[in-house]
């Protein structure tokens, strides 16, 4: 271990309450996406408290923001998410996300000018289907960054994410209301263009590849059972192994939408909710630096069924195709429960993931220190 591991290490291990008390604040107080104010605010607070500048509402966005230290040439972005599913919480962990991140950049913070490192923390609000980082690039907000990373927890360690490619969209039937009982005839169902939509999706399975996954709700059913239905709602995701086959593939998915309109005669209306997520481009260097500090610190990598949360799209996707970038999983020890279910929202305030803070803030830090001190990983971030 060197000089600056030791520091890394023991600076980790002095936050370490400080992180775990993070974790819990953003838990018990979950935001989604795009309404994180109090969550960017908390996260953001505490490395304003340690001696990084901090820039608020970054790039126009309310809930993102943007905190630096030290003034090196090499440009290294952490990620930090903490918007919450609605009606499960952070049941997909981003309070720990929030903790592991800001960990890493405080181990860093003292030693990042000896590395010649700038680090940077990005807080990135809406991974949950907004698209954050998406407009944070269109925005500019990875600029003048060299690489980025963040970890993300699931039941267990996996190094590599395989994300798929996703679109998220908005469906709208609007139809017209009419006494269920004395007129139906006057009416035009809404919902029953849900029905025929979901029906034809059904079908249209047997005929999709392995890698595509169509699912999705109604979230508005209708206004009282004795009326025809005049408008519905709902959201649908469809998510492929690539961008190029999600181009290929989402029309296909949407005339099941508009068979469901023809067949009722109601108006459909689809509007995306953001821009699609890419599939993920792992920079190798940095994910076997990875590796290695996470080994070091005693996290022992899965395979398996259990390890398909690396398959979870992310936003952080489309970061990857501008940035070098890793994105590994660090398992919080919760099987049988998986992300996105409340069992494992428990999980995340645990022993067992109050460890995978310390380990993650540890391993993440240390690939960065990796790719300062190592000359030719150094030069080819440098060198873009």
């Amino acid at each position: 271990m060197t000089d600056i591991d030791t520091v890394v290490a023991d600076r980790v291990a002095a936050a370490h309450p400080l992180l775990v008390q993070l974790s819990r604040e953003l838990f018990d107080d979950p935001e989604t996406a795009w309404e994180e104010v109090r969550s960017a605010r908390r996260v953001a607070g505490v490395l304003s408290d340690n001696g990084f500048d901090v820039t608020e509402r970054y790039c126009g966005l309310e809930t993102a923001f943007l905190a630096r230290a030290g003034s090196g040439d090499l440009h290294m972005a952490l990620c930090a998410e903490y918007d919450a599913l609605p009606g499960l919480g952070h049941a997909c962990g981003h309070n720990l996300i929030s903790a592991i991140t800001v960990g890493a950049a405080m181990a860093l913070a003292p030693v990042a000018d000896d590395l010649g490192v700038t680090v940077t923390v990005i807080g990135t609000p809406a991974e949950e289907g907004g698209g954050g980082k998406i407009e944070l690039l269109d925005r500019n907000g990875f600029d003048g960054q060299h690489a980025a990373a963040m970890i993300h927890p699931g039941p267990v360690d996996v190094a590599r994410a395989r994300p798929y490619a996703v679109s998220h969209s908005h469906i709208e039937y609007t139809g017209k209301a009419a006494h269920a009982a004395a007129y139906p005839e006057r009416g035009i169902n809404a919902a029953d263009a849900f029905t025929i939509a979901q029906v034809a999706i059904g079908l249209l399975r047997q005929q999709l590849l392995s890698s595509v996954r169509v699912h999705g709700m109604v979230t508005r059913g209708g206004e009282a059972p004795n009326a025809i239905a005049e408008r519905t709602e709902g959201r649908w995701y469809v998510r492929a192994e690539t961008l190029a086959e999600l181009a290929a593939v989402e029309p296909r998915v949407m005339r099941c939408f508009e068979a469901g309109a023809l067949a009722t005669g109601a108006e459909l209306s689809v509007t995306p909710e953001s821009k699609p997520y890419a599939e993920f481009r792992t920079d190798e260097d940095l994910l076997a630096s990875y590796e290695r500090r996470a080994t070091a610190v005693g996290r022992q990598f899965a395979s398996g069924p259990d390890t398909m949360m690396a398959r979870a799209s992310t936003d952080m996707g489309n970061v990857s195709q501008v940035l070098p970038a890793i994105h590994p999983y660090i398992g919080i020890d919760s099987l049988p429960a998986v992300n996105h279910q409340p069992e494992f929202a428990a999980a995340t305030i645990t022993p067992a993931a109050e460890t995978a803070i310390a380990h993650g803030a540890v391993a993440l830090a240390g690939t960065v220190v990796d790719a300062a001190t190592d000359a030719d990983i150094r030069r080819r971030l440098l060198n873009g």
